[in-house]
């Protein structure tokens, strides 16, 4: 075999050995990562419509302490799993902190009525409210930075007005770029690092997107709440 033969054959080879070990690490090796936390930290989970059905005993059973659940979209919509999973969670002993994804389409007053319409009698959970900002999935409307900088502030002072503690902040990296809105950046904030801890301040941590947890379908985000 020539020596320009041989070289291709240990290549093929070498990136056949990394493919195989990709897979594995994607499929078996990530889904059961649980990053190590410190004292006080606890393992948490977000969920939405999109995980269906969960039995929360065995959620709690498999180390989850704490849950965000989407409540609420925009100006009109309301997850159908959103009742479900706030009385599962309760019941199971799991602490819950629901959020709203915000829509760039919408006025934040009237986002903010559909946050706090959804919020059950018993009030907004053991956890801070939350708002998801990202540009992925949201509406084609791109208004000026002024405008969500104002809109964002509306939601977030009637929010916090009734729930009385300052919103936790999940911003997408590229909502961040196009919106910095860096007046509000003094709330609590959830960071998304793969794997990695963050660095400066943070209340959660999304530590990945494909996490198995008992008593879910599918894949979840994994997160990590500071004391």
């Amino acid at each position: 075999m020539g020596r320009g033969r041989r070289w291709l054959v240990v290549a093929a080879a070498t990136l056949a050995v990394l493919v195989v070990a990709a897979a594995v690490g994607r499929y078996v090796w990530l889904p059961t990562y649980r990053p190590g936390i410190h004292s006080g930290e606890r393992y948490g989970i977000d969920v939405s419509n999109h995980q269906g059905g969960i039995d929360w005993n065995a959620v709690r059973r498999d180390g989850i302490r704490f849950a965000y659940i989407k409540a609420t979209e925009g100006g009109d919509f309301t997850d159908a799993y959103f009742a479900a999973n706030w009385a599962g969670a309760a019941a199971a002993g799991v602490d819950r902190g629901a959020y709203h994804y915000f829509t760039l389409c919408t006025p934040g007053a009237t986002q903010a009525a559909n946050f706090l319409r959804a919020l059950p009698p018993d009030g907004h959970g053991e956890l801070a409210p939350a708002v998801d900002l990202e540009l992925a999935g949201n509406c084609r409307q791109r208004p000026d930075r002024a405008m969500v900088d104002r809109e964002l502030t509306t939601f977030l002072s009637l929010v916090e007005a009734q729930t009385h503690m300052p919103t936790v902040l999940y911003v997408g990296e590229d909502f961040a770029e196009r919106y910095p809105a860096t007046s509000l950046l003094h709330r609590p904030r959830w960071r998304l690092r793969f794997l990695r801890r963050p660095h400066g301040d943070w209340v959660a941590w999304q530590v990945d997107g494909l996490a198995h947890v008992n008593g879910i379908h599918g894949k979840v985000d994994l997160d990590v709440l500071r004391p």
